[in-house]
């Protein structure tokens, strides 16, 4: 996926008609940051409206070996240059139905304790590729409480983990606690989502790259039946593309074999 579309499709999600104004206590949360010790995690104020970040924390080179100015000077789009490409489709959709359930089943009174969680992999300045685990909190909203300006946490794990992505949407209840009112594990729907043994098939030789064509040729069956059974596939995964699939299968290839 190219970097246009990624932030075509990202400012589809987060899209907003009015400009969020920055509450005063986020100027207090960057004043702390000087007095935070270093550690596995970072922390940013997000700005998904102008896809830029508002402030980096200290720790983000200690964690990245990253510039934190060269970030902030090209925004988010230099930050999903450095996700794992097999992990772009995936995550941005869960991002997606991240935003369409908190529009369709949170209040808007409820959106200012909303708390949501994501992971993908990252490049860090070596090249090396690390899991990241970010937690965002929304801190600011549009006129419509779409959630615009967030506090997101960052933290950074080793690459020996493999971590299929997931999301999460919590809410504060009466008690101060958050509660999970949303999960979603993108790499496990296959083993829920009532695959058949030859739908399993055909992913299989989609994760090799094979065309319909050549998985026709390979299962004895039409290219018609093959594009059907690409189709229901998505359908029942509930994913837009053959892209996304793969990607979520290249993260956890064991769920098809």
């Amino acid at each position: 996926m190219e970097y246009q579309e990624i932030q075509e499709v990202y400012k589809s999600i987060f899209e907003s008609y009015s400009k969020p104004s920055l509450e005063t206590h986020i100027q207090k949360i960057i004043e702390l940051d000087q007095f935070l010790p270093y550690s596995s995690t970072f922390f940013c104020i997000t700005n998904t409206q102008d896809l830029k970040f508002e402030y980096i924390s200290k720790n983000f080179k200690a964690c990245l070996g990253l510039d934190s100015v060269e970030l902030k000077a090209k925004g988010m789009k230099y930050f999903w240059s450095r996700i794992h490409p097999e992990d772009i489709e995936v995550w941005l959709s869960a991002l997606n139905q991240l935003m369409e359930f908190t529009i369709d089943e949170i209040s808007e009174k409820d959106r200012t304790t909303a708390n949501y969680t994501w992971n993908y992999r990252f490049k860090k300045a070596k090249g090396e590729y690390v899991n990241i685990i970010q937690n965002t909190t929304p801190l600011a909203f549009d006129t419509n409480k779409k959630p615009i300006i967030g506090l997101a946490h960052y933290t950074v794990l080793c690459n020996n983990i493999k971590m299929p992505i997931a999301a999460t949407a919590k809410l504060l209840n009466d008690k101060n606690e958050y509660e999970t009112i949303y999960h979603n594990n993108f790499s496990q729907k296959l083993l829920h989502s009532g695959i058949s043994n030859r739908e399993r098939d055909v992913i299989r030789l989609l994760v090799l790259n094979y065309s319909s064509k050549e998985i026709s040729a390979r299962l004895n069956i039409s290219p018609h039946t093959v594009d059907t059974h690409r189709r229901n596939i998505l359908k029942k995964l509930k994913i837009s593309s053959t892209g996304e699939l793969i990607g979520m299968l290249k993260i956890n290839r064991t769920l098809v074999y």
